[in-house]
């Protein structure tokens, strides 16, 4: 998962068409004003039968506008309460400069590099040129979190605590090996300006890093939860775990399946006390193609786990994350509200 999809700055956003794909056209002030004019006379509420059901903003990297106040807009209109916050909405918020580089162009190139296909001479030159551009890029980046004030983040908060959201984690490109020090200094402490318990980040594969993350972590009095794709196991987690009581689980559940691993129950019953969060989909298992498929279809065990959680009394959110194709006609929020209408049933 990437944590940029569409890079639309703060301007840009103003400047575009207030329609939005969900199909309600917003005219006027009420979307655009300053976070203190924002109104939100009802308030979403995703807690099932005391399971908080979340939604990770990725989930809306489709949606034409990928400011803060549109990611709001798209949160709001799923009713959920909750959520995994990821870097984008809330650093173009705060000021971050403009990526020079259209991050969808980019990634389709090296997509297609890692399938080994045959890239033209143009194109080659282009991705060339686009790593160059993303290397410096990444240096103003560094050089702006190492400064910027946290005000625009405690605004961002109360905008979205206003209209009843609260942001459990948080999930910036931040905590990585090629990060610096300095910046992961500042998304610990952006993370708990937002309100966050958590950060999340891919698993690092890297010992000594996930060791210096958990102790930057205590420091600032916030939990690192590692994120996995098809190389989790039941083990995956238990050297970082080891390390530090502030490093944790960031289990996905359907990649979880999709790896070949059968004890989906097992692991939550085994880790409940260290999982910040469980994001949650609807994979395939490897003998039927590990396919990403609309919840209720594939092999995961989604039902069952949110039982699980509500039976124990687990307090760690299950996390929407929309990775299957979008239908024809359909889009992002409508599609999150299907998954969210699965976890109501499952938990009725």
């Amino acid at each position: 998962m990437e944590n940029s999809k569409s890079n639309f700055s703060r301007r840009r956003f103003i400047g575009t068409s207030a329609t939005f794909v969900a199909g309600a056209t917003i005219s006027g002030p009420s979307l655009f004003a300053a976070p203190s004019m924002l109104k939100f006379p009802e308030k979403p509420n995703s807690i099932i039968n005391g399971v908080q059901i979340g939604v990770i903003t990725y989930s809306f990297r489709s949606m034409p506008d990928q400011s803060a106040e549109a990611t709001l807009k798209c949160i709001l209109d799923c009713g959920i309460n909750a959520i995994e916050l990821m870097g984008d909405p809330a650093e173009i918020y705060a000021g971050k400069p403009e990526n020079p580089v259209d991050r969808r162009a980019y990634f389709t190139l090296l997509r297609s590099k890692r399938k080994g296909e045959d890239l033209s001479d143009e194109q080659q030159k282009e991705m060339a040129e686009m790593q160059e551009k993303i290397a410096a890029y990444t240096k103003v980046v560094a050089q702006w979190r190492s400064t910027v004030s946290m005000d625009k983040f405690e605004e961002l908060r109360k905008m979205y605590n206003d209209a009843g959201v609260t942001i459990y984690a948080f999930k910036p490109r931040a905590f990585g090996k090629d990060n610096t020090d300095a910046e992961i200094d500042w998304g610990m402490r952006a993370a708990k300006t937002l309100g966050a318990s958590h950060v999340t980040l891919e698993h690092p594969g890297d010992d000594v890093h996930t060791q210096k993350l958990g102790d930057m972590a205590k420091k600032h009095g916030i939990f690192v939860a590692y994120h996995g794709h098809e190389q989790q196991t039941p083990t995956f987690w238990d050297t970082a775990l080891k390390q530090s009581k502030h490093n944790a689980l960031n289990l996905d559940l359907g990649h979880y399946v999709a790896a070949g691993n059968t004890d989906s129950l097992e692991i939550i019953k085994s880790k409940h006390n260290r999982i910040m969060s469980m994001h949650t989909k609807d994979r395939q298992t490897p003998e039927h193609g590990k396919g990403n498929v609309p919840w209720g279809t594939g092999d995961t065990p989604i039902s069952q786990a949110l039982q699980l959680m509500r039976d124990n009394n687990y307090k760690f959110p299950a996390t929407i994350e929309l990775e299957y194709n979008i239908p024809e006609g359909s889009n992002a929020i409508e599609e999150v509200k299907k998954c969210l209408k699965y976890c109501e049933k499952s938990l009725s």
